[in-house]
């Protein structure tokens, strides 16, 4: 399976911080927002990932992750000339999904909880058809709305709604067979001129093979895309980290873990972060000690 980050926008929610850079580059605690993003697509075990931005941000996002050998990846890269909808990330990546099964994460989601590896590892296993996921909010209508009964069958889906029929929005992270990018070329653009992610949900929903997966309560979920959103994150991610000792989507440390990486690859990437307390903790990580 494939993965695409869409790491573009104009970030206009977050100025004037991001008027110079882009806001996937912003920190969330110690790291740059795009880390959490890419970790969820490895801890899915994907390991061939795209990642799309601006033209002015693109240059950015390689000097930071280069080719992401670093962390046993293999990262490409692609321009969106401009905000044109969530749904063209697939368009975009046509040649580098090469008719294989794709995931697309949105680069300001933030995930976190028990088991979450293990959820994702699943959602790589469908053979046909498209998973989404729903996470149990108290302001469904400022989101995408998931319905779905016990299933986990989906019965409608709805963008922003007035009255929404359910509670559960529906998080930046997809789960797509191999004709995404067929039924992507079918949509229409919206009356705002994009294409939107939700139309192109609906084209699995109406042949019957969308699927949701429900985030329980064990779960964590971030939309960075707010001042306030982008501390609660930060904040969240600094208590994790200081009462457990455990990092939260380190790239190396996920490398490590699953093998793309050996014991003497992960200290060049420690000693490259010099005196740092993000060293630190993957220093711990290779000596076997998990405190702060």
């Amino acid at each position: 399976m494939k993965g695409i980050i869409l790491a573009g926008g104009s970030g206009t929610r977050l100025y004037p911080i991001t008027q110079a850079i882009s806001k996937q580059i912003t920190p969330v605690y110690d790291k740059p927002m795009i880390y959490y993003p890419l970790s969820t697509l490895m801890l899915a075990g994907i390991r061939d990932i795209l990642i799309i931005s601006t033209p002015q941000d693109l240059p950015t996002f390689e000097r930071l992750l280069g080719s992401g050998n670093q962390f046993g990846l293999n990262l490409a890269y692609s321009v969106q000339e401009e905000p044109r909808g969530l749904a063209e990330a697939i368009l975009i990546g046509e040649s580098f999904i090469a008719g294989e099964k794709c995931a697309l994460i949105l680069g300001d989601n933030l995930f976190y909880g028990y088991g979450f590896g293990s959820i994702l590892k699943r959602a790589c296993t469908l053979s046909e058809g498209a998973t989404i996921f729903g996470y149990f909010v108290k302001n469904p209508n400022s989101y995408g709305v998931v319905e779905f009964d016990t299933d986990g069958q989906v019965l409608s889906l709805e963008e922003k709604p007035e009255k929404p029929k359910s509670n559960y929005a529906i998080p930046g992270l997809y789960f797509y067979d191999e004709t995404a990018v067929k039924k992507a070329h079918e949509i229409e653009p919206s009356p705002r001129g994009e294409l939107e992610i939700t139309s192109l949900n609906q084209k699995y929903l109406e042949e019957g093979s969308l699927r949701c997966k429900n985030l329980g309560r064990g779960m964590s979920w971030f939309d960075t895309g707010t001042h306030d959103a982008l501390l609660e994150a930060a904040n969240f991610v600094q208590t994790i980290q200081h009462r457990q000792g455990l990092m939260i989507s380190s790239p190396e440390e996920i490398a490590h873990g699953q093998g793309w990486i050996t014991d003497a690859e992960l200290k060049t990437q420690i000693d490259r972060l010099g005196k740092t307390r993000y060293a630190d903790n993957l220093r711990d990580i290779l000596e076997g000690v998990y405190h702060v």
